[in-house]
């Protein structure tokens, strides 16, 4: 660009709108070419010293899509420096007079930014919308921030995005439950610092439902977006993301692929700029039969009549589909004649206990993923469970007979302790009387018999004499002296006889009487089974 151009004589405008950048400990300068070759000088000294003297350098720049492209080699990028340029015609016609151009107003060359901004982030989630704050600490030489969502403009998902730039070190903005990367990159002129990428992960969801694919086909409005995150080991991926914001249906040219998953949101973007989620579910394309079978399928612990097995789920990238259930097949493998059993386990399982086995057995195990489209491949196992072991029956048997030998050992104890306390009180043995009745009323005659009957009277018996009595011994008795009188006297045997057969008659009879009385007292003491306390008089 001319300043004047005056007969042979051509000065150049002084340099405007440089920009600089470091590569590495050179200094790369760029401003607008006027259009010919030019030589330019270069006054450049160190910030921090203002009394050291400038330092000249003279070069030809070089001509790239209409701007000059000079290098000023060998300086400090970590260091602040005071620049100044000024440049004019160094053409081959010789009749031109070249003057330099006046001086570009002091710019000051600040270091590169190496470091990325420290960014610490803080989340709330207020009725389907996320409120971020994002606070970092402010950096030596940097003029500005620039924040960059991979949503949209202001968290919006519904909006063209923007970059936001700021000169403070925090900020606040709002996000939808989907996810968000965020990046803050400090700024000056010479450059950009690395970015400080913050990863907002989507709001997770407990029990995802499976989305309706007639519903997706219908039309929405134009503050309506739709979002489809492809999932990648179970994380959704911002980067890998299908938007629609216009207001038309879901076709299949906006790049969805099959037999993956994608986590489908529908945003709103509300007046004041606030995204709200509306929806989120679970989306296939298409769907396949699993690719690959599930994980790490061992046995945990086998017994005689079960095993339990354990598993890890199939990688949703493999999974192709929405996985309805696991099916669970055992075969003994000894004998030809068994038959495969298969069950069905819920698809949110990973262990299950396999019951009914046989001691002693060996066993293959087979596990396959399905999908509505079908059955995966199989993981596969062989488990041999434990042999039934005689000791433990011994064990048993001998504990049981322990058990019986105690529980004998207690009864007795028992029974002897209530005899002590509750004395056995014995029934009376009442025999049944039967009462004889003659078949006629007649009564039979006998005749009556009478014996003789001779009466002695016994004589008196002297009384004996003191001297008598005195050569008795100590233990007669006074029968004994009548007898023995009477035999001195000569009594006869036959009155003798007669007098013992009374006695031995009286005596009989009075033991019949005291029997009868005692039977008469049992009656009154068992009556009606009840127990008399009867107090005699002792003689």
């Amino acid at each position: 660009m001319y300043n004047f151009f005056f007969k042979s004589t051509v000065k150049f405008e002084a340099p405007q709108n440089i920009r600089m950048s470091w590569s590495k400990n050179n200094l790369n300068l760029k401003w607008m070419a006027a259009g010919y070759p030019a030589l330019c000088e270069v006054l450049f000294r160190r910030n921090d010293d203002p009394t050291e003297s400038w330092e000249n350098r003279t070069t030809d720049p070089t001509i790239e899509s209409s701007l000059y492209h000079l290098t000023v080699a060998n300086l400090s990028k970590d260091s602040v420096y005071q620049l100044k340029i000024r440049h004019r015609y160094n053409g081959s016609e010789k009749d031109l007079v070249s003057l330099w151009s006046d001086w570009c107003p002091a710019l000051t060359v600040p270091p590169e930014l190496e470091q990325k901004p420290e960014v610490a982030i803080t989340t709330k989630l207020l009725n389907g919308t996320r409120m971020v704050t994002l606070e970092w600490k402010a950096m030596p030489h940097a003029e500005r921030y620039i924040l960059n969502d991979t949503q949209s403009s202001h968290g919006c998902p519904c909006k063209k995005k923007n970059d936001l730039v700021t000169q403070l070190s925090n900020h606040t903005f709002y996000v939808s439950l989907s996810a968000v990367d965020i990046s803050v990159i400090a700024n000056n002129s010479v450059g950009y610092s690395p970015p400080a990428i913050v990863q907002v992960q989507a709001e997770p969801v407990a029990n995802l439902a499976i989305c309706d694919k007639m519903a997706l086909n219908e039309k929405f409005d134009k503050k309506t977006c739709r979002e489809w995150y492809e999932q990648q080991d179970g994380d959704s991926m911002s980067e890998n993301v299908i938007k629609m914001m216009k207001k038309k249906k879901k076709k299949k040219g906006i790049g969805l692929k099959d037999y993956v998953r994608y986590l489908y949101f529908e945003h709103k973007c509300e007046a004041d700029g606030k995204p709200q989620t509306v929806k989120m579910c679970l989306f296939y394309q298409k769907e396949g039969v699993p690719r690959s079978e599930p994980q790490d399928l061992t046995s945990l612990r086998e017994t005689q009549t079960s095993a339990d097995l354990s598993w890890k789920e199939i990688p949703p990238v493999d999974q192709r589909g929405f996985l309805t259930h696991y099916t669970l097949c055992s075969v003994k493998v000894s004998s030809q004649d068994e038959v495969k059993e298969c069950r069905n386990i819920s698809a949110s399982l990973t262990k299950h206990c396999l019951e009914n086995l046989s001691p002693g057995g060996k066993y293959n195990i087979s596990l396959f993923g399905v999908t509505r489209a079908g059955m995966g491949p199989k993981a596969t196992l062989t488990i041999s469970t434990l042999h039934e072991n005689s000791t433990h029956v011994w064990w048993s048997l001998g504990m049981l007979i322990m058990f019986f030998s105690l529980a004998i050992t207690c009864t007795c104890i028992l029974k002897r302790i209530q005899n002590k306390i509750y004395p056995h009180v014995p029934k009376p043995i009442i025999q049944d009387f039967n009462p004889y009745r003659p078949e006629s009323e007649e009564f039979l005659e006998g005749k009556e018999q009478v014996d003789d009957l001779t009466l002695h009277h016994l004589p008196e018996v002297k009384p004996a004499p003191e001297d008598a009595e005195e050569t008795t011994g100590e233990d007669g008795s006074d029968l004994d002296n009548r007898v023995d009188s009477m035999m001195l006297e000569g009594i006869s045997d036959e009155c003798l006889g007669s007098t013992d057969e009374a006695m031995r008659s009286s005596r009989e009879g009075e033991m019949n009487d005291l029997k009868q009385i005692d039977n008469e007292i049992a009656m009154l003491i068992y009556r009606n089974g009840l127990v008399f306390d009867i107090q005699t008089d002792s003689p």
